[in-house]
């Protein structure tokens, strides 16, 4: 097949933005995050408001105008220079394309100018997929990742697995 053959086969990607969310983004992030049917669901509430309160340190990534794909973070009140990443979730049919982590870019290189130089997020051990999300992400910046035990399963009132803290980091 020639290049011109090729091109002609290939059906371009659509373009992504990646941006703030905000208030009006809350009830489309409840939607993925429930629509995911693996992470823990918060109310509809929470999420409105972590998209007025907490828009800086969250991204949606939108495409066609459609929000697609979500990361909720706080900076941590003990820890300043580090952005706690809550959620990340991606569109069943956005999956694939590497948004996950390109979200996860697009809030460091946004809060970096905050004087953030650090990422922490709470991984339960059988979750593979997010380990291996954020030790990619932590690979391509050059960063460290460490793991420690966190969160027991009798802290939870239900049935929730351990979660175990993964900080990333500048290298020393």
């Amino acid at each position: 097949m020639t290049p011109t053959q090729m091109s002609a086969t290939l059906t371009p990607s659509p373009e992504v933005t990646f941006r703030a969310p905000d208030v009006s983004d809350g009830v489309r992030l409840w939607e993925i995050a429930r629509d995911s049917e693996v992470l823990d669901l918060n109310s509809s509430y929470s999420y409105v408001l972590w998209c007025q309160d907490y828009s800086r340190t969250s991204v949606v990534a939108e495409v066609d105008g459609k929000v697609v794909g979500f990361v909720t973070g706080y900076v941590r009140p003990q820890a300043p220079d580090t952005v706690m990443v809550w959620q990340v979730a991606v569109d069943a049919d956005q999956r694939g394309l590497g948004l996950a982590g390109r979200m996860l870019t697009a809030l460091m290189d946004r809060v970096e100018g905050d004087a953030i130089t650090r990422m922490q997020t709470t991984i339960s051990p059988d979750n593979d997929a997010s380990q291996a999300l954020f030790t990619r992400f932590a690979e391509r910046r050059g960063m460290t990742i460490t793991r420690r035990d966190y969160f027991a399963p009798e802290v939870f009132p239900d049935s929730h697995e351990p979660e175990d803290l993964y900080t990333i980091a500048p290298r020393t």
